[in-house]
């Protein structure tokens, strides 16, 4: 079976990777990783779902503001 056509769980883990962990890791803590990799994987999931875009509030430091330049160089 080649690596594309290896079946994976719903969120990208394989047999052989869940397999490998457990022979390497012992069983306990490889199916331990596992289990955290899937819910950090399901977390990522939701968030991806609800994210929103960000309208930024505070101007840009690193981008002068044309309009502020211009009141500096006013002398009253």
């Amino acid at each position: 079976m080649t690596a594309n056509k290896m079946k994976k769980d719903d969120l990208g883990l394989s047999y052989s990777a869940r397999k490998a962990l457990s022979v390497h890791l012992g069983e306990a803590a490889g199916n331990e990783i596992a289990t955290l990799l899937q819910k950090m994987a399901t977390q990522i999931e939701e968030l991806k779902k609800s994210k929103v875009s960000v309208t930024q509030v505070i101007p840009d430091k690193s981008r002068p503001d044309p309009l502020l330049q211009s009141l500096e160089n006013e002398s009253f």
